[in-house]
C-alpha cells in the first residue's frame, strides 16, 4: 500500500542524507521525496512517498522517529488529507493539433505556460492518478519531456503537522 509520510525535520546539513540512508540500509524504496523550509527557519517539512505493508510502514515510522533530526512525523494515509503533485510536460505541436491539445488541457484544468512554434509546455497539478490520466490521453510520440514533483500532502481540518 502507498503511504505519504509528512515529516518535520531539523534544517541542518546531513538530515536528508540520514533519512535516505535509513531507507537504503533497510532495502526500502522512496518513490518520491520533497523537502522545503517551513515558516520556522530551523525546520523543514519533508514529504516522503513509499510503499509497503502495514508492518513495513510501522517499522519505517519507528525507525524514522529514532533519528535525532526528526522532530515529528505523521502518516497521512491514517488521516483525511489533500494530496497534490505538480507536473510540467513539454509536447510537440503542429498547427492542426494545437486546438485539440488546448481542449484536453482545459478538461484537465491545466495551463499552457510556454508556447513556441513547435511546442507547448503545460503545467498541471492534481493527484498522481489525474496526472497519469493526462499523460495517457496525450499521444506518446508527441511528448518531449515530463517533469513531476512527486506527491505532497496536508491533513484536512484542524489537525496538522506542527510543534
Amino acid at each position: 500500500m502507498r503511504h505519504i509520510i509528512a515529516i518535520l525535520i531539523e534544517n541542518e546539513a546531513g538530515a536528508l542524507s540520514r533519512v535516505a540512508g535509513l531507507f537504503s540500509a533497510r532495502g526500502y524504496n522512496i518513490e518520491s521525496l520533497t523537502v522545503a523550509p517551513t515558516e520556522d527557519s530551523s525546520l523543514s517539512r519533508m514529504t516522503l512517498v513509499t510503499r509497503g505493508s502495514e508492518d513495513v510502514i510501522e517499522q519505517i515510522t519507528k525507525q524514522l522517529n529514532k533519528l535525532i533530526d526528526i522532530v515529528k512525523l505523521i502518516d497521512l494515509q491514517e488521516t483525511v488529507h489533500i494530496e497534490r503533485e505538480l507536473m510540467l510536460v513539454k509536447i510537440k505541436t503542429t498547427d492542426k493539433m494545437r486546438d485539440e491539445l488546448r481542449s484536453v488541457v482545459d478538461i484537465f484544468r491545466g495551463k499552457i505556460i510556454d508556447v513556441t512554434p513547435t511546442s507547448y509546455v503545460i503545467e498541471m497539478t492534481g493527484t498522481s492518478d489525474k496526472l497519469d490520466a493526462f499523460i495517457a490521453t496525450v499521444d506518446k510520440g508527441s511528448i518531449i519531456e515530463v517533469v513531476r514533483s512527486g506527491a505532497t500532502g496536508i491533513s484536512r481540518g484542524e489537525k496538522g503537522l506542527h510543534l
